[in-house]
């Protein structure tokens, strides 16, 4: 007699791919740029960039992730200012040749130490840059903040939004 073929029928688990490509929504973490989320040697970390007045209260502050260098922020930022006649004190970081001419391009004095790969070594007035503690002390008192020091907010807006009511409660007091 004749024998009847009868495929037999693979069970595919729900877990297994059933093609030798990668599942689609392969290749990281979604959406984590845009809530400003990196990895930096701390772990997945939010870089908060502020500039602050003389007086070390903070006027303006941009959020990035963890992994974006600050020189590039800070560009950003500088060129919505208007520095004339001011004087801009950053640290190392900041010691970019776009950054120096843009602020001497508006006509302020920067007083931004020479980093030690340079050839030729800037002068620095290191009784003025003694000033840059006031970002130092503001970062300190926005760490008050649990929520901020360890950044409870899933996504940035929310983030920026508890970093201004606690930079509002900071010029208040």
């Amino acid at each position: 007699g004749a024998r009847l073929y009868i495929p037999r029928l693979r069970k595919y688990h729900d877990r297994c791919h059933h093609s030798s490509c990668p599942p689609a929504r392969s290749g990281g973490k979604r959406g984590q740029q845009l809530q400003a989320i990196g990895r930096s040697r701390g772990g997945i970390t939010t870089k908060i960039h502020a500039v602050v007045d003389a007086l070390g209260n903070p006027l303006r502050f941009e959020l990035t992730a963890g992994n974006c260098h600050d020189c590039v922020k800070g560009y950003e930022m500088l060129q919505d200012m208007d520095l004339i006649g001011k004087t801009v004190i950053a640290d190392r970081g900041y010691d970019m040749n776009n950054i120096l001419e843009l602020i001497e391009k508006q006509q302020a004095v920067a007083v931004i130490p020479s980093r030690k790969h340079r050839k030729i070594q800037r002068t620095c007035d290191w009784w003025l840059y003694k000033e840059r503690h006031l970002v130092e002390c503001l970062f300190n008192k926005l760490k008050h903040y649990r929520r901020l020091a360890t950044r409870y907010d899933k996504l940035a807006c929310s983030f920026a939004a508890f970093l201004s009511l606690a930079s509002i409660l900071l010029w208040l007091n």
